[in-house]
């Protein structure tokens, strides 16, 4: 059995095709299907990894080490599907591909062109993420009506005649606004959407009203009669306050059975006690915490959309509410920091490229070690951390990282030798899963209760080996190493309350029904710290 779900958008982008995507996907997993996601992209970049955060969002970065969509940590978040480099592809990646075997002389002097060649080879790629898997739900990035998605339209309607009816359906995920001034939802926009999708050859079979409130019965009518939908393939998606009861609304909307009917799959009621637990959990949160981000992408929270939603994991073993604050590190200065960080529970600095913003960055890591404020380092705030303890601790003056001043005298972070003749940015970088080991006694030993972990990395500087010895001197501790090339994983300090840094990103591990270990850990060590501030109050 090969079945595929084709997801596509419109009226507007940031509908949440990703999470509704990855929404569908829990539902039939819980009903014993084996599945897997796939998400296709318009743009002509190969990936989105040399792109700047405020255009594309976080990058995503799997277990072989691909830099992917953001939307493909709401795959495995969701789900227990592990992606990999090809459950991601871009029009660049597929015209780099196409054009390497033209010029390779494969299409024995055929006029290449999009349709059939680019097509063939948007086909082959979903073809390749389905093998071995019984359903196969692929989004297609942009909006309906975008001249760029056109191919991967084509695509998909190609397959929709080469493959059986019932192996292929169709969902389109739409907008239904509200306005205000006439108190009214208004399916204009959804009616247009449709026509567009229709007159390039693809009937949806069932059509979900993104709204901020759900889809009275007449307005769903109204949708069917209009897009030529049945009724009872007409599905709201409104507004939640918990993204992770999404699969309970379609559940209770009855997708599962419109699904299950169109693709004629034998009917097994899901089972999504998970997720019933889960949003029990995440709306009964008394207690709360405070905890700073610091970060240069504050003003787009999807930058840090896997941190976010780790933090959202982490409350729900600890029964303590996140009150997240995001703060700028490029308006941090010597003059306000203390002020500026004052009141926070916890700090957690992330990751990030460039200069901008550092120094805001490294009196963060300041104040949270000479306050006794929980401080959790991932990627560049582990280099922060470091930067910061060599200054101030072990008094190497000018300390720093050789991406911020190649001239430092002390280069306690440092770019390692086979990354020093790279003059590609894209995809060259230390990515994907590398193993590291735990020194017995230490915190992080203790948080993980292995001997070995592994984890996912994104980042070409390292902490430089040569000057571990002399940090250790000072008190600082290398309680994770990757040891084929003997390079610092985690950092922590013994005697503060919780202070750990790690050069991987566990944030991309995390799961709503399997939160990470270190998240966890942090949020319980920086609720203790607001107790302890308020018990010293009294």
């Amino acid at each position: 059995m090969k079945k595929y779900i084709f997801i596509t958008g419109g009226v507007l982008s940031s509908l949440g095709k990703g999470v509704t995507s990855a929404a569908i996907g829990s539902i039939l997993e819980s009903m014993g299907y084996k599945i897997t996601l796939m998400k296709l992209d318009p743009y002509l970049n190969i990936d989105p990894g040399t792109m700047n955060p405020y255009q594309h969002g976080e990058v995503f970065v799997t277990e072989d080490g691909a830099e992917t969509d953001l939307d493909l940590g709401h795959y495995e978040r969701f789900t227990n599907a592990v992606m990999t480099k090809h459950n991601n592809t871009t029009s660049g990646k597929l015209y780099f591909n196409l054009l390497e075997k033209e010029r390779r002389g494969a299409f024995l002097g055929a006029t290449v062109q999009v349709i059939p060649h680019f097509t063939n080879e948007i086909k082959k790629s979903i073809e390749k993420v389905a093998e071995n898997h019984d359903i196969t739900l692929v989004e297609i990035g942009g909006t309906v009506g975008d001249i760029e998605s056109l191919p991967f339209l084509e695509a998909i309607r190609q397959m929709g005649i080469e493959n059986k009816k019932e192996d292929v359906m169709y969902i389109h995920l739409t907008y239904v606004p509200y306005i205000k001034v006439a108190g009214e939802l208004k399916t204009k926009p959804s009616q247009h959407s449709v026509k567009e999708l229709r007159a390039i050859g693809i009937q949806p079979d069932i059509l979900i009203g993104r709204s901020e409130f759900p889809l009275p019965k007449d307005i769903k009518k109204k949708l069917s009669l209009f897009t030529n939908v049945d009724e009872d393939s007409v599905f709201s998606a409104p507004d939640l306050d918990i993204i992770y009861e999404i699969p309970l609304y379609f559940k209770k909307e009855g997708l599962d059975k419109a699904i299950a009917k169109h693709l004629n799959l034998e009917y097994k009621e899901p089972e999504l006690s998970k997720w019933k637990k889960i949003v029990s959990a995440l709306s009964k949160l008394e207690k709360e915490v405070d905890i700073g981000i610091v970060g240069k992408y504050v003003e787009l929270k999807d930058a840090y959309k896997s941190i976010n939603e780790a933090l959202i994991h982490a409350q729900i073993p600890n029964k303590v509410k996140v009150n997240i604050h995001w703060i700028n590190s490029e308006k941090i200065n010597q003059e306000n920091y203390q002020e500026v960080l004052k009141g926070l529970d916890g700090i957690l600095v992330p990751g990030g490229f460039g200069d901008r913003g550092v120094e805001g960055k490294i009196l963060t890591a300041k104040y949270a070690r000479e306050n006794n404020i929980p401080y959790f380092g991932i990627c560049l705030g582990m280099q922060i951390a470091v930067i910061e303890f060599a200054r101030s601790v072990a008094g190497l003056e000018g300390a720093n990282s050789t991406e911020f001043n190649p001239f430092t005298p002390h280069p306690v972070i440092d770019i390692m030798p086979d990354q020093k003749n790279v003059d590609k940015k894209g995809g060259t970088m230390r990515l994907g899963a590398y193993k590291c080991t735990l020194k017995p006694g230490t915190k992080a030993y203790q948080i993980y209760g292995q001997p070995e972990i592994s984890e996912r990395h994104r980042h070409r500087y390292e902490f430089n080996p040569k000057y571990v010895p002399i940090l250790e001197e000072k008190g600082l501790v290398v309680s994770g190493v990757y040891k084929t090339r003997n390079l610092p994983e985690i950092i922590e300090l013994p005697n503060h309350i919780w202070f750990i840094a790690c050069q991987f990103h566990p944030e991309f591990k995390s799961k709503p029904f399997d939160p990470h270990p270190l998240f966890v850990s942090f949020v319980e060590a920086s609720y203790k710290n607001r107790l302890d501030k308020i018990k010293n109050q009294t």
